[in-house]
């Protein structure tokens, strides 16, 4: 089968791709032991494709999941597989046919009378994957709320998430203890100051602004949460039970929110921030990707801005031009402290040199072709590419999920 042609491609070469078994719609993206792991938006449950032959993937297995829920997001270490349970919002959720709603409003205020169901599963599920096409479903952690949204799990004790709990306006920082994965635990939580309405918090967001925590990452003891038009907060986590606020930074306003994904890179005092595009055609302003000088956790400084890329216009190609995510430098995967890799939604997927941190250049970019056909439920997408999640592997292959054009593997010579 011929491989769909890029729209455009600078050091980066399509190899391989898959339709992930006529579900090629994709968010989050694992690749571990030679296989992808690919949780779906709108198609609900999650994937594996053997990528073993990276140009010839093959998809071995369908993980269906449970009534009105979706399992957008996953983690894979050793033998263990994470995939959060949550509400599937915009199956479950008239509002958000409109994803300005999405975006825009609290949870809370959007979810409304479908919490009174409980015809969802909230929480996470564990799986054994010691044979990595066939999960063996082994631990569950059900919350009393909406569910997780995203996890981080690197192998150890600890796992922590972005979770909507009851009386809580939206998704909040939570730790879950691992130390047995057939009984994971709920132990710490911390949000942003008016979160906790149960407790009788007054909501800080302004109108038309959405807090709540997309995910952290923690290296050793401190976590990098990013809060949509919340900013960005350092929490310390060396009391795993009780996390402690370092420093919060929020720059919605001037510059647009949707504080998305976190990278630290400790090593060299940087950590890279991305802003989530989050309306069509730069609706909601121009996204960047941060450079932060973090050398003083308590005083983090903006540095420099990832460049945009240039081209073609994509701002009015359709759909959302700008940041989504980074690759994480997992244990494992492909790890470098200089070469960021990222996707930049209708521009495809981007890799850049932060090698000098003030100058960050690109090095590499592909735009894989628009999908052939739309698996996006709501009314009036437009039929372009929207490249959603990257993982590099520890040989340096890219593997890119989309919302509706199924799982690109590339080579980088950049």
């Amino acid at each position: 089968m011929s491989l769909p042609t890029p729209d455009h491609a600078r050091h980066m070469k399509l190899i391989g791709h898959s339709d992930i078994g006529g579900r090629g719609d994709g968010l989050q993206l694992m690749v571990h032991r030679g296989h992808a792991y690919v949780g779906h938006p709108w198609s609900q449950g999650f994937s594996i494709v053997d990528v073993r032959d990276p140009r010839r993937p093959r998809t071995v297995r369908y993980i269906q999941a449970p009534p009105n829920t979706w399992n957008i997001h996953l983690q894979t270490h050793g033998d263990l597989l994470l995939v959060i349970d949550a509400l599937d919002l915009f199956a479950g959720v008239e509002a958000f046919a409109d994803e300005r709603a999405y975006y825009t409003k609290s949870m809370d205020e959007s979810v409304g009378a479908a919490r009174a169901s409980r015809s969802w599963t909230a929480g996470m599920t564990v799986y054994d994957i010691a044979q990595p096409h066939a999960p063996r479903r082994i631990g569950q952690l059900d919350v009393p709320g909406v569910g997780l949204h995203r996890l981080w799990y690197v192998g150890g004790r600890w796992a922590y998430a972005s979770a909507l709990l009851d009386g809580f306006s939206d998704y909040i920082f939570v730790t879950i203890d691992m130390a047995d994965p057939t009984r994971p635990q709920l132990v710490g939580r911390w949000w942003l100051p008016g979160m906790n309405r149960a407790a009788g918090e007054v909501p800080q967001a302004p109108a038309g602004r959405r807090w709540a925590l997309h995910h952290a990452l923690v290296h050793d003891d401190t976590a990098y949460a990013c809060w949509r038009d919340g900013g960005l907060t350092l929490l310390d986590v060396s009391d795993r039970a009780a996390p402690r606020l370092i420093r919060h930074l929020n720059w919605c306003p001037p510059y647009g929110g949707g504080t998305h994904s976190a990278l630290p890179l400790v090593e060299r005092g940087l950590l890279i921030v991305a802003d989530e595009a989050v309306l069509d055609e730069e609706a909601d302003g121009r996204k960047h990707t941060w450079v932060f000088d973090i050398r003083e956790p308590a005083n983090p400084v903006s540095i420099a801005t990832f460049p945009i890329p240039a081209e073609a216009d994509y701002a009015r190609k359709g759909g959302h031009f700008g940041p989504h995510n980074l690759h994480e430098n997992r244990p494992g995967s492909f790890v470098s402290d200089t070469l960021i890799f990222a996707t930049w939604q209708n521009a495809g997927i981007r890799a850049f040199d932060i090698t000098d941190p003030y100058h960050p250049i690109e090095r590499g970019a592909l735009v894989p072709a628009a999908p052939t056909h739309m698996l996006d439920k709501r009314p009036d997408r437009p039929q372009v590419i929207q490249s959603a999640d990257v993982f590099v592997d520890a040989q340096g292959l890219v593997y890119a999920s989309d919302y509706n054009a199924g799982l690109s593997i590339i080579e980088f010579d950049g």
